[in-house]
């Protein structure tokens, strides 16, 4: 090996190692932050599931009841029990190998490119900022289907003049000129929730704008066709969501899973958040 050729693979090695420990940061940093968070609602919840309590006791004499199913008020009715005529005839969903953010890296071909992904101006209230907003910090994960073929969802969505950078798991960005609100840092499905306010609930149809692609019942990017909607929330069952799905709520570990046409493919569950 030539001396040039000895440092270009050096090279190449440093910024593997150097997109991999970006990532792991990233990670650790998410964790200490929730944490963080955790002891502070742990005494706050404390505090009003005793006023609850004591709420509930007064109100019914201390008379308990069968308990209140999962709801969403973002939801509402379009929230229904997956049919056990479609769970005896969906496929399930491919394996996947853990990518960058330890979530599992999709396989297949790209859903859409970003072609036509904004560029830093505001699209539907959602700002582009210089650095990555903390207030609020979760992650809903995306899952998409066309015809039973998984598809994949492009990294640097809501990242203008993203770079990726190489880690041994996969592509990582961890820059860009500004961060979108809802961004996307690898082909995992994760969307990043960042927003400088908790007021604000963010949708589904706000992610597909900012990567500048259609989305509704009938159509997902260029994919045409009826779209069943899998809905997942953390601690309950997958759901069958039959409303807008552009309505759809970006929250804390929700999963969301598009399916194009047939066949049905179960809900895809991620088993290991990585700390995100």
């Amino acid at each position: 090996m030539t001396p040039t050729q000895s440092s270009q693979s050096k090279s190449k090695a440093q910024r593997r190692a150097e997109a991999q420990r970006k990532a792991a940061e990233k990670r650790a940093a998410e964790q200490r932050r929730r944490r963080t968070q955790v002891g502070i609602r742990v005494g706050v919840v404390a505090i009003v599931i005793v006023a609850i309590i004591v709420l509930a006791v007064v109100l019914t004499g201390g008379s308990s009841g069968p308990p209140a199913s999962f709801s969403n008020p973002h939801l509402g009715s379009s929230l229904q029990p997956i049919p056990a005529s479609m769970k005896a005839s969906w496929v399930q969903p491919p394996a996947e190998s853990p990518g960058p953010e330890t979530v599992g890296l999709a396989s297949g071909p790209k859903l859409a490119t970003l072609d036509n992904a904004a560029n830093g101006q505001t699209i539907d209230g959602v700002q582009c900022q210089t650095n990555e907003q903390t207030v609020v910090h979760v992650h809903t994960h995306l899952t998409v289907f066309v015809n039973g073929k998984q598809q994949v969802i492009p990294y640097g969505i809501g990242i203008p003049g993203f770079q990726a950078e190489q880690s041994p798991q996969g592509p990582f960005v961890a820059t860009g000129s500004c961060f979108y609100w809802l961004h996307t840092h690898a082909t995992d499905g994760i969307i990043h929730i960042e927003s400088p306010s908790t007021t604000t609930t963010f949708t589904l149809g706000q992610y597909f704008d900012i990567w500048g692609i259609p989305l509704s019942s009938t159509q997902v990017g260029s994919a045409s066709g009826n779209v069943t909607v899998f809905f997942t929330s953390p601690g309950h069952e997958s759901m069958l969501y039959t409303g807008d799905p552009r309505k759809l709520p970006l929250g804390n570990h929700y999963e969301i899973q598009l399916v194009v046409g047939s066949p049905i493919v179960a809900p895809y569950k991620v088993t290991d958040w990585g700390g995100l």
